[in-house]
C-alpha cells in the first residue's frame, strides 16, 4: 500500500510544486476547445447559408430567365404581326397588345411600345398624323441633333396610362444607351436589352433605373429598319415580380448590369446585402450580360448553437478547473499521508523485526530449557520422559523452521514446497523423499499448520516407517482441489510393515486438531500394512486476508 501511494504521489509531484498550473491549464484547454468548436459551428452555419444562397440564386435566376424569355417571345410575336400591316393605329396596337399579354409571365414590364423610324424632314407630317388619331400635344422630342439622319420617336403604347403617355414622341435614338442597343438589335436582328437608363415615363420623380428590350422590325421590300418594338422595365418592379413567384425567405437579391459595382446596380430586393455568404450568378437578359447577387441575411452576432456551445463550454471549463484544483489538493494531501505512512511503516518495521527476533530468542530459550532440564533429570529408568522431551523439542523446531520461512516472505504467502522441504530437510538422503506438485502459495497460519503436520508425519516415519530403513521412500504429491483448496497426499513405500494393532499417539491427535478443527478441512490418516498414507486438504485463502500485512512489511523494508 505504501508503494502504491508513493508511486501515485511521485507522479503527481509537479502538482504540488505548481498548484495553480493544472487548474489554469485545464480551464485554458477547455476554453480553447470550446472556442474551436464554436468557430467550427459558425463556419458550418456560414457554409449552410452560402449553400442556401446558391440554391436561391439558381431559383431566382431560372425564374428571371423564364420572365425575360416570355417578354422576348412577346416582342417577336408582335413583330411578326406588324410585318403584315402597314396601317397600324393606336387603337389597333392596344388591341394587339392586350391579345398577346395575357400570360402572368409578362408581369413586371411597363407594357409594349412601337417607335417608327423617320427622318428629321418627316417630323411635321408625323406629328400631324398622330394628333389626328387623337393624341393631342404629340410632339417629337428632343429636337434632332444637327446631322441626325434617323429618329425613332415613341409612336404607340400598348397600355397608354397617364404616366406612360409621358413617353409619347420621345426620340429613343437620341440617347446613347438606347441608340447603342437599337443599332445592335438592327445588326444582329434579335431582341437586345439596353444598359441602365432612366425611363421617360419616370421623368421628374425619383425611381430606380430601368432598361428596355428592343426588337427591330424591317421592311420586306427594302430591308431597311421600319422601327423597333420596345418593352420598358422598371428594374426594381421587374425583380420584385420575379421574387413574388419564387420566395427566397430573407435573402437579399440584387441585379447588376455587367459588373458588381454600386454605379451598375439596377435593382435590389430585401435587406442590405453583406459580403458574408454572398453568391454571384451571371445571367443573360436579352443577350446583355448581367449579374444576379444573392446574399443570406446577416447574422446578428453569433448563432444560437455557438452561444449555447460557449455557455456550456464555459461551465465545463469551470468544472474542469475545479476538479483540477481538487486533484492538486488531493496530491498535497497524499504527500502528507505518505509522510505519515512512511513514519508508521518505519515504526512497524522496527517492531516487526524486534518481534521476530524475540520470537526466535524465545523459541531458542525454550529449546535450551528443554535440553538443560533433560540433561539434569536424565533417568535411564524413565524413557517416557526422554521421549516427551524429544517430541516437544522436535515440534518447537518445526515451528521455528516454518517461522523462518514466514519471516523470509515478510509474513506474506509462503510456498507449499518450501514448507515441506524445510520440515523434511533432516531426513532427506538421496531418493528417500520425493516431492511432486504445482507452485502453490499458502497463507501464514496455514503454512504453520502444514509444517506441524509434516513434522509429525516425518517424526513417525523416522521412528517406525519409511524414513527408518534404507531403500524406502516417502512420496508427497499435491494438486489443486477446486478453486480454493489444495490436496496433499503423504505416502510411504517399501518401509517396515505397519502392525495392525497399534496405540493412538499424540501426533495423530495433533494433526487432527490442526487440520480438522482449526482449519476446518477434511483429513484422512490410514495405517496400511505397506505404509502410512495421509490425505489432507488445505485452504487457499484470498490474499486480501493477509496481503496488507505483507505489503506493509515490504514497504517498511523499502522505506
Amino acid at each position: 500500500m505504501d508503494r502504491i501511494i508513493a508511486h501515485k504521489v511521485g507522479t503527481q509531484g509537479w502538482y504540488e510544486r505548481m498548484p495553480r498550473a493544472l487548474p489554469i491549464a485545464g480551464f485554458v484547454l477547455a476554453m480553447l476547445a470550446t472556442l474551436l468548436y464554436a468557430y467550427t459551428t459558425e463556419r458550418t452555419e456560414n457554409r449552410q447559408r452560402r449553400q442556401q444562397a446558391r440554391a436561391a440564386a439558381s431559383v431566382v435566376g431560372a425564374s428571371l430567365g423564364r420572365r425575360v424569355n416570355a417578354h422576348t417571345a412577346y416582342l417577336r410575336a408582335t413583330a411578326l404581326l406588324l410585318e403584315k400591316r402597314n396601317d397600324m393605329t393606336q387603337a389597333a396596337f392596344i388591341v394587339l397588345s392586350q391579345e398577346l399579354s395575357g400570360d402572368d409571365e409578362y408581369r413586371g414590364s411597363e407594357g409594349i411600345s412601337w417607335a417608327e423610324a423617320i427622318t428629321p424632314g418627316q417630323i411635321p407630317a408625323f406629328e400631324a398624323a398622330r394628333r389626328a388619331e387623337g393624341m393631342t400635344n404629340f410632339t417629337v422630342h428632343p429636337a434632332p441633333a444637327p446631322g441626325a439622319r434617323v429618329l425613332m420617336p415613341v409612336t404607340y403604347l400598348g397600355d397608354p396610362t397617364p404616366r406612360r403617355r409621358l413617353s409619347y414622341g420621345f426620340d429613343m435614338y437620341s440617347e446613347i444607351q438606347r441608340r447603342t442597343a437599337i443599332d445592335r438589335a438592327e445588326h444582329e436582328k434579335r431582341p437586345i436589352a439596353t444598359g441602365p437608363i432612366r425611363l421617360e415615363m419616370d421623368r421628374g420623380r425619383p425611381a430606380w433605373p430601368g432598361f428596355l428590350i428592343y426588337m427591330p422590325l424591317f421592311d420586306k421590300g427594302t430591308g431597311r429598319i421600319r422601327g423597333v418594338l420596345g418593352a420598358p422595365f422598371n428594374a426594381q418592379v421587374f425583380l420584385q415580380s420575379v421574387i413574388e413567384l419564387e420566395p427566397v425567405n430573407d435573402f437579399a437579391v440584387s441585379l447588376y448590369d455587367g459588373a458588381v459595382r454600386p454605379d451598375r446596380l439596377l435593382a435590389q430586393v430585401g435587406p442590405a446585402e453583406g459580403s458574408d455568404g454572398q453568391v454571384q450568378m451571371p445571367v443573360m437578359v436579352a443577350h446583355r450580360p448581367m449579374v444576379l447577387v444573392v446574399s443570406p441575411p446577416a447574422a446578428p452576432g453569433l448563432s444560437k448553437v455557438a452561444i449555447i456551445t460557449l455557455a456550456l463550454g464555459s461551465v465545463v471549463a469551470g468544472l474542469l478547473a475545479g476538479m483540477a484544483w481538487l486533484v492538486a489538493r488531493q496530491a498535497s494531501e497524499d504527500r502528507a499521508s505518505l509522510a505519515w505512512l512512511r513514519e508508521q511503516a518505519s515504526i512497524r518495521g522496527v517492531l516487526s523485526r524486534e518481534l521476530n527476533h524475540r520470537v526466535k530468542n524465545t523459541l531458542a530459550n525454550v529449546l535450551s530449557i528443554i535440553a538443560l532440564t533433560r540433561r539434569r533429570n536424565r533417568d535411564p529408568s524413565s524413557p517416557a520422559l526422554n521421549e516427551f522431551a524429544d517430541a516437544l523439542e522436535g515440534r518447537i523446531r518445526a515451528l521455528s523452521a516454518t517461522h523462518d520461512l514466514l519471516i523470509a516472505s515478510n509474513w506474506g504467502t509462503t510456498p507449499l514446497r518450501g514448507v515441506i522441504e524445510a520440515e523434511l530437510a533432516p531426513y532427506a538422503r538421496g531418493d528417500t523423499v520425493m516431492l511432486e506438485g504445482p507452485d502453490v502459495e499458502l497463507a501464514p497460519n496455514d503454512a504453520l499448520s502444514l509444517g506441524l503436520a509434516i513434522h509429525e508425519l516425518a517424526t513417525n516415519a523416522s521412528k517406525y516407517g519409511a524414513l527408518s530403513v534404507e531403500g524406502a521412500c516417502v512420496c508427497i504429491r499435491w494438486a489443486l482441489y477446486g478453486a480454493d483448496r489444495v490436496r496433499v497426499n503423504w505416502e510411504e513405500c517399501r518401509g517396515p510393515p505397519v502392525p495392525e494393532q497399534r496405540q493412538r499417539g499424540f501426533g495423530t491427535e495433533l494433526i487432527e486438531r490442526i487440520l480438522a478443527h482449526e482449519l476446518g478441512e477434511r483429513f484422512e490418516l490410514v495405517f496400511a500394512r505397506e505404509g502410512v498414507r495421509c490425505e489432507m486438504l488445505l485452504p487457499l485463502r484470498s490474499p486480501a486476508m493477509f496481503k496488507m500485512r505483507a505489503k506493509r512489511g515490504e514497504g517498511a523494508d523499502q522505506l
